[in-house]
């Protein structure tokens, strides 16, 4: 799926202050776990850092991630749903609560993880926005494999918002994954896609995970 084109309107999610009229690059460098707790930080096209990740090595929490913004500000708190209920369910399910002004938690969007991370195709992680009511009972979805640096992030109408990939002389040179990059698509709130991913790195056991 193409990812260029013109401005779209912005679509806040966390917030309008994450939405550019342009398309933007960032380059996601995962923390080393033994060092720093592991999780990630996403720069961009001039080194600074705009997104840090804390995963449960730095919290001390499993199933508990947290999104920052480049200052380190808490954006987005996100739970993975447990305890018998996620027992007795078919897909693990993963809450998102962005902050308000006076520090108060609100859901902003739901994520099932698949049955079986094993597999490469046919697996499906969907995410629902909790203000949106649309016909579906889901708003985007991840096709590829996460693991390969080869995945993107599809709305319900088909339209990829985000592309996850690794530059093939950067994969060559360093023969890991620790670098990546993420293509963002006019008006799609980073920050929002920046959970989303935080939360595949969990599902898929790497930096975020203890």
């Amino acid at each position: 799926m193409e990812m260029g084109g013109k401005a779209t309107n912005a679509m806040p999610i966390i917030s309008k202050l994450f939405c550019s009229s342009s398309q933007v690059v960032l380059v996601v460098r995962r923390r080393p776990r033994v060092i720093n707790g592991g999780g990630f930080v996403v720069t961009d096209s001039s080194q600074t850092v705009v997104f840090k990740v804390d995963g449960c090595g730095v919290l001390g929490t499993k199933g508990e991630l947290i999104v920052r913004d480049g200052d380190g500000g808490a954006l987005l708190l996100i739970r993975r749903k447990g305890g018998v209920v996620q027992a007795l369910s078919i897909h693990g399910q993963w809450k998102g609560y962005s902050f308000d002004y006076e520090g108060l938690q609100k859901l902003v969007f739901s994520l099932k993880e698949p049955k079986s991370c094993l597999a490469r195709n046919n697996i499906t992680i969907r995410t629902s926005i909790e203000h949106n009511r649309g016909h579906k009972n889901w708003d985007f979805e991840i096709n590829g494999y996460f693991p390969d640096r080869d995945c993107s992030i599809v709305d319900s109408k088909g339209n990829t918002v985000a592309q996850v990939g690794v530059k093939k002389e950067v994969d060559e040179f360093m023969g890991s994954k620790d670098l990546y990059h993420v293509v963002i698509k006019p008006g799609i709130d980073q920050a929002f896609v920046f959970g989303v991913i935080a939360v595949l790195d969990y599902i898929y056991g790497e930096s975020t995970r203890c």
